[in-house]
């Protein structure tokens, strides 16, 4: 028998509006991936990492070079003081994810989320038998306040996730906000999961800050990062758990029994790329800032109502104020089949009372497939209109 978590589970939107982009030969601004290959002198020593090193089991916990280098990383970019010990290599944030609640959540302990979410939080969280307790968040701010959180905390809340920069809103948690989230996990003892994959993708002069960072919070926070998106190349799955030595022994007990541990040529040239390479953290954000002023600026000319983003691959454009009728998966829909660009609805990313007026895009782009984009949108808007009128 199939357990009734996955029983019923529907085909992710991302793979959904990949396969019509596949099949209909559309631009595919929808799941979240840059056009080009990474940068050439990580990936040269990836190759040469393949050929010349070890191709067996490395460690568990991961390369200690890598661990290393993640923690003088973190040290660097955002002031936190992690020692190797404290770092954990997975295949991936997502394996991450799955460590840090399949370790640290026990049946009917309570789990606040914010949506629009991730959709593997909800599955694996259930799977360890977590009781999901949702805060909505809503566009063009999308902030939670004191009153949401009081709604959503209980006595029996045993941990909190937190996705910053925010996917698919493109928003950077303010640092008042994460005072206030901090208070509510220290008054309740609660756990903070922080999916912070899109650490390094923050534009106009922001610096991300984690909520490790904030006072109280050292002890209870399990940090999780992604090389893939750190470097832009989102199939090497090497991703990054991080907290204080009594969470690291549960995460990497359950780490040892999902993936055990990573491609090695990989973390290889992951370690080579944080230690060596970093003036891409400076230039990568400038060239993704530029694609995204790109796809607004030609956006906002063809007549959509672009709201801001402070962080990660993505803008989004509210259909309502665009003055368009369609929900969001309908407008995505007819985008992809009649015009030939596929978006993601950001309904999608709720599992209760979805906001409907909002379609996510991609700007990890070349300016030709962003510029192709725009004038096929364009061109979608002005039949959408005529077909309203």
């Amino acid at each position: 028998m199939v357990h009734p978590v996955f029983e019923n589970l529907p085909t992710t939107i991302f793979e959904e509006m990949s396969g019509l982009a596949r099949e209909l030969g559309a631009i595919n601004l929808g799941q979240g991936f840059p056009d080009d290959a990474g940068p050439e002198p990580v990936r040269a020593r990836a190759a040469e990492a393949l050929m010349t090193g070890s191709n067996q089991y490395p460690p568990m916990r991961g390369l200690p070079e890598l661990r290393r280098a993640v923690a003088q990383h973190y040290r660097l970019s955002q002031g936190l003081d992690l020692d190797e010990s404290e770092i954990t290599v997975t295949s991936g944030a997502t394996e991450a994810l799955a460590a840090a609640f399949f370790s640290l959540i026990s049946p009917g302990d309570e789990v606040v989320l914010f949506q629009p979410l991730y959709d593997a939080y909800l599955p694996l969280i259930r799977r360890a038998g977590g009781v999901p307790r949702l805060v909505r968040l809503e566009p063009p701010h999308w902030r939670f306040d004191r009153a949401m959180l009081e709604a959503a905390f209980t006595p029996r809340t045993r941990m909190v996730v937190l996705n910053s920069p925010l996917n698919p809103a493109g928003t950077v948690v303010p640092d008042e906000d994460l005072a206030l989230l901090a208070e509510f996990c220290v008054a309740h003892d609660a756990i903070a999961v922080c999916d912070e994959v899109w650490e390094a993708v923050t534009f106009d002069g922001r610096r991300h800050r984690s909520l490790m960072d904030l006072p109280g919070m050292r002890e209870r926070t399990v940090k999780i990062g992604s090389a893939g998106k750190l470097f832009g190349m989102t199939g090497w799955k090497v991703g990054f758990l991080c907290a204080a030595p009594p969470l690291t022994r549960a995460l990497a007990a359950a780490h040892q029994f999902l993936t055990f541990t990573t491609p090695p040529n990989l973390q290889a040239a992951v370690a080579w790329g944080l230690d060596h390479h970093r003036d891409w953290f400076t230039a990568m954000p400038a060239g993704l800032q530029a694609s995204r002023d790109r796809l607004s600026a030609g956006l906002v000319a063809a007549g959509f109502a672009v709201l801001p983003s402070a962080g990660t691959y993505f803008l989004n454009i509210d259909l309502r104020a665009s003055g368009l009728t369609l929900n969001d998966r309908d407008f995505c829909l007819r985008l992809v089949r009649e015009h030939g660009v596929a978006a993601i609805p950001v309904s999608a990313f709720y599992a209760e009372t979805p906001v409907q007026h909002i379609a996510r895009l991609c700007f990890a782009k070349s300016d030709q497939t962003l510029d192709e984009a725009v004038a096929r949108m364009a061109r979608a808007r002005q039949a959408l209109e005529r077909q309203d009128a």
